[in-house]
């Protein structure tokens, strides 16, 4: 049976405010146009209909308003390790979860005039991915696909999952969203590899790895700091080992050292997700990642090649800097 959209007697008023909201924000109809397309509403009517969607949460109107960079830390960041581009927020006095918040907004302003009609993007996970993923605003006509490219964590907010994040994004740029359908860990090498031969599975995988653009976040080792143990893939004990191994981070599941190389590790070779040598092979990688305790995990992700562009704020490009040149 084919469903007809309701009629103007069956509509409820939700329904009206929403139909007068769309054809006015997304389709830029002016407030007279959509009067004489409904007929039975005067022009100063739909003024009040816009006004009421807006008093009801139906419409949400964000303005982004630009703030300030660093151009001098970003040019030296990009000097050092030889990058694209860095994008360094000045923070002033905003806490950790507004530096992020800032610096999620510069990746996604930065991927939006990057990004062109028909482009695939790989997305990873985690709270950086998110603050990004929140800033950018809504391009359907770009028709970008999204394509989840680490396992589902499963343990967290659901919010900055994976998952979660490939679907918002692809709805903001109007593409189509592709799950990875396995878990993050698995149990043994041998595990991922038969995971890895299911078609389904590789074939987004596949896809992942084609991508023009990936947009990722760069995960701590520092004591009570690590996502996975936060996401209870890890325990105290598990994180301490691989300090004691040389980890300093982590970029799509992958652990690696100071100077970003892989270190052979166990959980390395149980993670579905890129492999480090994926990330180096797509054009552009961009990681959003804040605070002190991720200095030395960025480092590390920067030196190996797996970045082309960092988002962060400068009390920690500062850090970085002052690391390198120690």
């Amino acid at each position: 049976m084919v469903k007809h959209p309701p009629t103007r007697s069956e509509e409820t008023r939700d329904d009206l405010l929403i139909r007068v909201a769309s054809m006015y924000y997304e389709r830029d109809y002016s407030q007279q146009k959509i009067a004489e397309i409904l007929g039975d509403v005067s022009r100063s009517g739909i003024s009040r209909l816009l006004k009421e969607a807006k008093e009801k949460g139906l419409v949400e109107i964000r303005v982004h308003k630009r703030f300030p960079t660093v151009p001098v830390l970003e040019d030296a960041l990009v000097e050092i390790f030889g990058i694209e581009s860095a994008l360094v927020i000045d923070s002033g006095s905003a806490n950790y979860e507004s530096r992020l918040r800032m610096a999620g907004q510069a990746a996604a302003w930065h991927l939006e005039g990057m990004l062109r009609g028909d482009d695939t993007l790989a997305i990873s996970w985690g709270t950086g991915v998110s603050a990004a993923v929140e800033g950018f605003g809504a391009h359907p006509e770009l028709h970008v696909d999204v394509v989840q490219m680490i396992g589902s964590v499963g343990r967290v907010d659901s919010i900055i999952d994976g998952p979660e994040l490939a679907r918002r994004l692809a709805v903001k740029l109007g593409g189509r969203y592709f799950y990875l359908h396995a878990p993050l860990f698995v149990d043994s090498e041998s595990t991922r590899n038969l995971f890895l031969q299911q078609v389904t599975i590789a074939e987004t995988m596949d896809m992942a790895r084609k991508a023009k653009v990936a947009l990722v976040g760069v995960g701590s080792v520092e004591p009570g700091k690590s996502a996975f143990l936060r996401g209870g893939h890890l325990s105290e004990d598990d994180v301490a080992d691989l300090r004691n191994q040389g980890a300093v981070g982590e970029t799509a599941g992958q652990h690696f050292d100071i100077d970003g190389q892989m270190l052979g590790l166990d959980i390395n070779n149980r993670v579905m997700s890129l492999q480090c040598d994926d990330l180096r092979a797509i054009p552009h990688t961009v990681a959003v990642a804040c605070g002190l305790h991720k200095k030395r995990s960025i480092i590390g992700a920067l030196r190996g090649g797996y970045l082309n562009v960092i988002a962060t704020d400068d009390i920690t490009a500062r850090a970085i800097i002052e690391d390198v040149h120690a």
